[in-house]
């Protein structure tokens, strides 16, 4: 029942307080498993008692079966020995009634016993029953309470709320700034880029035109080095020419305008016999046209 009132309250308050946020949620439900919990570990520890009462009854039971037993046993062994006397039947009617009247004494000490036990069971039941009343009042007192304490801090929440909206408000402001800026850097950035492009490709030819220079030098050190051993070897030539003598050069003059004239006797002598190998080509060209007409 105590359950039940508080449940009733707080699914009352639920529906009150909908804006809660989900701090407040978790810690509700926080609450609730709890109380849950509680609830589980109490029917556990009834339901254990109640066993214990059950094993406790139980066992009772059979201590007063097992002294049923051995009253009726020794019943049975009292008067068979009686009934087995001399006296027969007189002794055995006088010894059970004496048998009777002690179990009848044994009985009623028995029964003032229980009704004690009874007495003092229910003076504990009352006493618990006060308890758990005072246990409900003291959980509706605390639904109260909790509700005040969540009234409380909802509305430190909200406030908590509230100041973050205008922190993300201003956060907002400052993001829209900074895309401005980001925005002109980007710009900037892109600009650079192309004079980058620009540059590296400028760079690129310049690289190219040195590495062409520099194969250029190349060639011409090889040349020079070239030229300069060919200067040297005329140097040196130079060095060792020496002057003939005027006689052996006009001799030598001579032979070689001697060798000019044969020259040119020789080159008439071929032109008139090319000029005779032809006008024989003539000819025989002819003899043959003519020896294929016939």
């Amino acid at each position: 029942q105590t359950r039940g009132r508080y449940k009733s309250k707080f699914h009352g308050a639920t529906d009150y307080f909908v804006s809660l946020t989900v701090e407040q949620k978790c810690e509700l439900a926080e609450r609730e498993l709890a109380e849950m919990k509680d609830e589980i570990e109490r029917i556990k520890e009834d339901s254990e008692q109640t066993l214990q009462n059950l094993e406790a009854v139980i066992e009772e039971t059979g201590v007063w079966w097992t002294d049923v037993k051995k009253a009726m046993s020794d019943f049975e062994k009292d008067m068979a020995s009686t009934i087995s006397s001399k006296k027969g039947s007189i002794t055995a009617s006088e010894k059970l009634l004496r048998y009777m009247e002690q179990k009848n004494h044994q009985r009623d000490l028995l029964r003032e016993k229980l009704r004690l036990k009874n007495y003092l069971l229910k003076g504990y039941k009352k006493k618990l029953q006060q308890q758990l009343r005072q246990k409900e009042q003291m959980g509706e007192t605390l639904c109260e309470v909790r509700l005040q304490e969540l009234q409380v801090r909802n509305a430190q929440f909200q406030e908590k709320i509230d100041e973050k909206n205008q922190e993300l408000l201003q956060l907002k402001l400052t993001s829209g700034k900074t895309v401005q800026v980001l925005n002109f850097y980007k710009r900037k950035l892109q600009d650079a880029m192309e004079t980058s492009v620009s540059l590296t490709k400028y760079i690129s030819q310049r690289k190219e035109l040195l590495q062409k220079i520099e194969r250029e030098a190349v060639l011409v050190e090889e040349q020079r080095a070239e030229a300069e051993s060919v200067n040297q070897r005329l140097w040196k030539q130079l060095s060792d020419y020496s002057v003939p003598p005027v006689l052996s050069y006009v001799q030598q003059k001579m032979a070689v305008a001697e060798l000019e004239n044969n020259l040119r006797g020789w080159e008439r002598k071929v032109a008139v016999a090319e000029m005779s190998f032809k006008s024989c080509r003539r000819a025989w060209n002819q003899v043959k046209v003519s020896g294929n007409q016939h």
